[in-house]
């Protein structure tokens, strides 16, 4: 499972990474590697992880958020008010051991995100019930 969060400027991304923080036990005792992709450059990244303690696995978006339109994430200028760099609006994507995408969400703002404990009973029926992939995904 990839998690794509926006920039350090998020409180809603503080708060979203607390809860993954909580249950992230959870989804390895399920066999569910979670990856963060995280919309900063490193130095901010680092101050995320700081603030968060976040131990999780993550790694750094592409200069310049390059691959965006590939994942079919958003990416949204710099704001002076928000940030000084354009930023990646909120993704999840399940992936499954073929390497397909299985399921995704992306979206427009900050304030629509799964829930995590619904993606974690997702994923444990689509195993369990040998659940196919229902639609196709096209980049953008």
């Amino acid at each position: 499972m990839v998690v794509v969060y926006r920039d350090l400027h998020c409180s809603l991304c503080k708060a979203y990474l607390a809860q993954l923080k909580v249950i992230y036990a959870e989804f390895r005792a399920t066999g569910v590697y979670v990856f963060i992709v995280l919309g900063d450059p490193k130095a901010k990244a680092q101050l995320m992880a700081d603030e968060t303690a976040l131990i999780l696995p993550k790694g750094l978006r592409s200069e310049r958020g390059a691959d965006a339109g590939a994942w079919s994430l958003r990416l949204r200028s710099a704001y002076l008010h928000e940030t000084d760099q354009p930023f990646f609006e909120p993704g999840l994507f399940v992936i499954n051991g073929d390497g397909l995408i299985h399921t995704l969400d992306v979206s427009h703002s900050p304030f629509v995100r799964p829930d995590l404990r619904g993606a974690l009973n997702g994923i444990t029926f689509i195993r369990k019930n040998n659940y196919p992939i229902r639609a196709t995904h096209s980049p953008s």
